[in-house]
């Protein structure tokens, strides 16, 4: 019986930890129930809990059974009536005892709940429930906030967008526009061909693609739209020479990358994808969905190894044109998604207390608990892919400042490639401090200056990005000071950046890019190295923007009147902090 309890406990997370459902199961060492059977649990429960809530109610179970708490009532509900085995416990366990008593009125309930959603058996109810039918959303909910599509990209290194829709998305129609399949369950075959980024496809939030042949082969790839942005927007072409991803795992952008790579390169020669992934076990993972995806013939995988420990005058990067870096941040912008849960757990008051767990599939988010009258929300991710970020609200400017920091250092690495021309720095933040901050801290960097580094404006974009409306924006109060630009310099680089937001009609998650692309009037000397450059910089002034997008392109001497002196720095800016990855 320890199982109901140690769910129960769980899902209320007296202790505050951090972390995401699954890990805080499987790290707990001291629960005496199979982890793999409490989360199994939990995941099913809150599957059925807006009808076990419903059935709850109505059978005034609480009323009567004052040792049962709302989730032990809903959790013991659910095994009685719908798990196979019933439920877990000894007969004559006192919770046990407390829900058979009430087996006949809650089963009559239940089918009462089925028919009233119009389902003739319990097969089609399951199948409604799964499908994510039954989700209570009322129109007030719709209006504040979207459904997240299903967004699957159509892998061109092995397959088409013609022979996916003639053979996966047989039978589907072709909607107008991305809210046709925001609101659309799982049963409706729709999918909305995206305007912004090519072989790109929504569908229902609800669809379960992953037991498909395509998907199981590698023919098409789960990755949200706004993840596609920084491989597009680096638009590699046959003369930019090799591509590194410097921050790789698990790997979607770096298989983007690749198919890019390859669909522009069938007749020049061979370019390479170094993928940096310094964490062993990410690596693997990396491997696994690289090989998958038919990229590693494209793809060279360096398990293990940090980017920033890469030399770039190295010889081996002799031809490294193009560098994406999609580094560590707080994952502010990530969502939940078709396997976001909600626990509707049952009021002694007939009201409804709503238990949210969201599954968020690259990083942990912000762990919060809110209450209003009778509904306490929790927000907890189902699963981790990579390391937790700080979770407490208290260190949010700290951990920050610790991740720009390390953002910056990454990005002003990249900058030191000698022969490097085009640079995408992307986030899943919404925060200005590890978006466009780190984004004017790059440009008035010493690097940035003496090998000519500037943002890539919005009408030098490729065409999917220059239509995208969101751009990026500026909070004064949190520039760094040095940044000492003009209200139109500000202004020119906001529009070169790239915003998504989520809970939107577009249906992405939070995002940020930025481009970066080289100077034509500095060249691309392999005899000036990395440290060199920063030396030299010492003494340089940065060029600055034009009033518009335009990149300027006159020499820096005749720039004086949109140039500024960058202060001189006794030393390196401190770039120390150490953040997982």
């Amino acid at each position: 019986m320890s199982l109901y309890y140690e769910a129960a406990a769980v899902l209320a997370n007296p202790d505050s930890a951090g972390g995401s459902l699954k890990s805080r199961i499987y790290r707990n060492k001291d629960l005496k129930t199979s982890s793999a059977q409490l989360f199994a649990l939990i995941s099913e429960a809150s599957k059925w809990s807006l009808i076990l809530k419903d059935v709850i109610e109505r059978c005034g179970l609480l009323a009567e059974e004052k040792k049962l708490t709302p989730t032990l009532a809903l959790l013991l509900t659910h095994d009685l009536l719908l798990a196979k085995c019933g439920v877990a416990a000894h007969a004559n366990h006192v919770l046990k005892l407390a829900i058979l008593r009430h087996k006949a009125r809650l089963s009559a309930e239940f089918t009462k709940a089925r028919i009233r959603h119009g389902h003739a058996t319990l097969d089609a109810l399951r199948q409604a429930v799964e499908e994510g039918e039954l989700e209570e959303v009322d129109e007030l909910s719709k209006k504040k906030a979207h459904r997240h599509p299903r967004w699957v990209r159509v892998n061109t290194l092995q397959t088409s967008m013609s022979e996916q829709l003639a053979t996966t998305f047989a039978g589907y129609e072709k909607a107008s526009n991305v809210q046709e399949v925001q609101w659309a369950s799982a049963s409706v075959k729709k999918y909305f061909e995206d305007p912004h980024i090519p072989n790109l496809l929504a569908l229902p939030p609800k669809v379960d693609l992953s037991k498909s042949e395509a998907y199981a082969n590698g023919a098409i790839i789960f990755q949200d739209k706004a993840s596609c942005f920084p491989a597009y927007l680096l638009d590699v072409r046959p003369d930019d020479g090799d591509v590194i991803d410097g921050c790789a795992a698990p790997g979607n952008k770096t298989t983007h990358l690749a198919a890019i790579v390859a669909e522009r390169n069938m007749h020049a020669k061979r370019q390479k994808v170094f993928a940096y992934e310094r964490d062993q076990i990410r690596a693997a993972t990396l491997q696994k969905l690289v090989k998958r995806a038919s990229a590693d013939s494209v793809v060279t995988i360096k398990p293990g190894a940090d980017f920033l420990a890469a030399n770039p005058d190295s010889e081996e990067f002799a031809d490294v044109g193009a560098i994406l870096l999609d580094p560590s941040c707080s994952g502010s912008g990530i969502v939940g998604r078709d396997d976001s849960i909600m626990m509707h757990l049952p009021d002694q008051a007939m009201g409804a207390s709503v238990v949210t767990c969201k599954r968020d599939k690259k990083r942990k988010r912000d762990h919060t608990m809110t209450q209003s009258n009778n509904s306490t929300t929790l927000h907890m991710g189902l699963d981790d892919v990579i390391p937790e970020e700080t979770p407490v609200e208290g260190q949010l400017a700290e951990r920050l400042t610790a991740l720009s920091t390390f953002q910056l250092r990454i990005l002003t690495h990249a900058m030191r490639f000698p022969k490097a021309r085009k640079i995408t720095y992307s986030t899943c933040s919404v925060h200005f401090e590890e978006n466009e901050g780190v984004v004017f801290q790059a440009l008035v960097s010493e690097i940035a200056s003496v090998r000519g580094w500037r943002i890539l404006p919005r009408n030098l974009q490729v065409q999917g990005m220059k239509d995208w409306t969101q751009r990026g924006f500026l909070e004064p109060e949190k520039l760094d000071p040095r940044v000492d630009l003009d209200h139109l310099q500000k202004k020119a680089v906001c529009n070169a950046c790239i915003r998504c937001e989520k809970g939107t009609e577009e249906g992405t998650m939070g995002f940020f890019v930025a481009a970066f692309i080289r100077n034509a009037e500095f060249g691309f000397d392999s005899n000036i190295s990395s440290n060199d450059a920063v030396e030299d910089a010492e003494e340089d002034e940065w060029q600055g923007f034009s009033d518009g997008d335009e990149i300027i392109k006159a020499p820096m001497q005749q720039q004086a009147s949109t140039a500024f002196k960058r202060p001189r720095k006794k030393g390196r800016r401190g770039c120390t902090a150490t953040v997982d990855e």
